[in-house]
This record gives structure tokens, C-alpha cells and sequence, in this order.
């Protein structure tokens, strides 16, 4: 780690405060081009210790870049993670205030919900697929605090991975009725299809996805806690939204997610 503490923590609140104040920022590498990976997830530990002293709660894990292209365009061969807070999950059906996020965009997830413990390394999808108490469909509402939305891995990595708000809908099911891989989801904006995609987009299995998330968190002496819900990545691209905007997201045997942008 190259970074000192005071400057992580400056650095954290810097990112916070653009978070809070809904204003985009120039992407931290311009300051710290040498910026490490473990800098940048020092940063984002930091600004999740910032919500929790002020009284938000971690909700659960979520995963980016998981999608084969999104990492060939990133140039890098291993996805990324974050956190959730409880203040970030919005209600199935229900209005999303657009007045509080800078340049909102939507992915198609599948979320898990963990009923044992995962802990790599060596953590592997028939492990993750034993733990898994149920799955069901998630959107996902990023808002990177970049100017643009434009970013390098170390920047999204110490800004929360554009993380902002998400939606749980559908119904649950166990992860042994259901093929993951060839789920079919369909996203709609204001009734016209917009997106397209399956399970195996993320990582081939979105349970892979669940594997990674453990097998990294293991560098840092960390495990997967039972009950922790994960949000494993998008399925289909990230559609922008604003005001007035409706969305639903239809994924095959689950069930439908809804949100309207106010």
C-alpha cells in the first residue's frame, strides 16, 4: 500500500461528501495516478466505515465487471467488489428520486442469498451453490461520483463500485430448480425492450460470480457470512435513466423486478 492513512481517509471523505452532496468529481487517479488496488479498496473500507459510524447498516456484497466484456474493454482479467447499506435498497414497484443521484443507469442482476458461510481460497461453484439458500432478481442502480461516468479500475474500486441503489423483486427460488446459466432476462424501459441477456453472462455462472467474491475476500482474511445477500453482477448492459422513466426487468422462472424514476 502506497497511500498513508490520512490521505486514504481524506480521499474517503472526499468521495462520501460527492456521494452526499450529488456532484460529480474528477476520478482520483488524475491526483494518485500510482493508485493500488489495495488503495483503492483501503478507500472504499474507509467510506463504509463512514456510513456505518453514521448509522447505516451493511446490507450485503455486490460484484462488478463480471461480464467477459466489460473486462476485455476494462483490460483487466478479474472482476471487482463492493458493499451495500441498507439505505440503498428501494422498494419493488415504488419511485426512485433521480434529485439524489448524479447519472443513474440500471443493470439486470441475479442476487444470492447465502445460508452458510463461503470462504475461499479454493471456494468453487458446487460450494456456493450448497450455500445458497435461495436466488432472486435484482436490479441494480449505479451512479459513479466520476465526472461522465468515466473511470479507471482503482477509481471505481475506491468509489463503492459506482454502487448507489438497488431493487429486489420477482419471487425466490432454490438454486436446484433453476438452470442459472441459461435464465433468460429481458429489460424494458418505458415498455420497449432495451436489453437482452442470460445467467451465463456473468462469468459463464452467475454462482462463479459468488466463487470469485469469496476467493477474493480471502486475500484480505475475510469470509462470506451466512445470510449475506450478493448481488453478482450485470446480466445485460447498463441502461441510463431519468426522470420519468419506467422500468421492469423480466427474468425467466423469477419473475419480474419494477421502478419508476421520479
Amino acid at each position: 500500500m502506497k497511500l498513508d492513512l490520512a490521505t486514504i481517509n481524506s480521499l474517503a471523505a472526499h468521495l462520501e461528501k460527492a456521494q452526499q452532496e450529488v456532484r460529480a468529481v474528477v476520478k482520483i487517479t488524475d491526483q494518485h495516478p500510482a493508485l493500488s488496488f489495495d488503495d483503492a479498496y483501503a478507500i472504499q473500507y474507509a467510506i463504509r466505515q463512514i456510513k456505518l459510524a453514521q448509522g447505516s447498516r451493511l446490507a450485503g456484497l455486490k460484484m462488478g465487471l463480471t461480464s467477459h466484456a466489460k473486462m476485455k474493454q476494462m483490460g483487466v482479467s478479474t472482476p471487482i467488489y463492493g458493499f451495500l447499506t441498507d439505505d440503498t435498497a428501494c422498494a419493488e414497484g415504488g419511485e426512485i428520486d433521480t434529485s439524489k443521484l448524479i447519472h443513474p443507469k440500471v443493470e439486470a442482476e441475479i442476487a444470492f442469498v447465502t445460508k452458510a458461510p463461503l470462504k475461499g481460497p479454493g471456494c468453487h461453484i458446487g460450494a456456493v451453490l450448497a450455500a445458497t439458500d435461495f436466488v432472486i432478481p435484482a436490479v441494480e442502480i449505479i451512479d459513479s461520483r466520476y465526472e461522465n461516468f468515466r473511470f479507471d479500475l482503482p477509481s471505481v474500486i475506491a468509489d463503492n463500485t459506482s454502487a448507489a441503489r438497488y431493487v429486489l423483486g420477482g419471487r425466490a427460488r432454490e438454486v436446484g430448480e433453476l438452470d442459472l446459466r441459461t435464465l433468460g432476462v429481458v429489460m424494458e424501459k418505458n415498455g420497449q425492450i432495451v436489453a437482452l441477456g442470460s445467467g451465463a453472462a456473468v462469468l459463464g455462472h452467475p454462482a462463479s460470480s459468488v466463487a470469485m467474491l469469496a476467493n477474493m475476500l480471502a486475500e484480505r482474511g475475510e469470509e462470506i457470512p451466512a445470510g449475506t445477500l450478493i448481488l453478482t453482477g450485470g446480466i445485460t448492459e447498463a441502461i441510463a435513466v431519468a426522470a420519468g422513466d419506467n422500468i421492469t426487468v423480466r427474468t425467466q422462472h423469477l419473475g419480474s423486478v419494477s421502478m419508476r424514476f421520479i
